[in-house]
């Protein structure tokens, strides 16, 4: 248990800061299950259209250091690659 004022404001701010990167991994997670979602329906344009806007998406998180930046460039890559090998 913080004893301190500033250990008491630190645990208040990482629990706030916690809460915050939860939300945007779960609005990553459900992005990519949007797009393959798109790709099992088989319907090509519609799994471009669903990917492309949920690039953005991925991209913020990654932006704001949620996650690794190559992590989102790996989760966009296997995306566009499920799209593209569609028949």
């Amino acid at each position: 248990m913080a004893n301190t004022a500033q250990a008491k404001k630190r645990a208040r701010q990482s629990e706030a800061t916690r809460k915050r990167n939860a939300s945007l991994k779960s609005a990553l997670r459900s992005a990519v299950k949007n797009v393959k979602k798109a790709i099992a329906a088989g319907d090509k344009a519609a799994a471009m259209k669903e990917f492309q806007a949920q690039q953005s998406v991925i991209d913020r998180v990654a932006d704001k250091k949620v996650v690794h930046k190559n992590l989102a460039s790996r989760s966009k890559h296997r995306l566009a690659h499920a799209i593209k090998s569609m028949a």
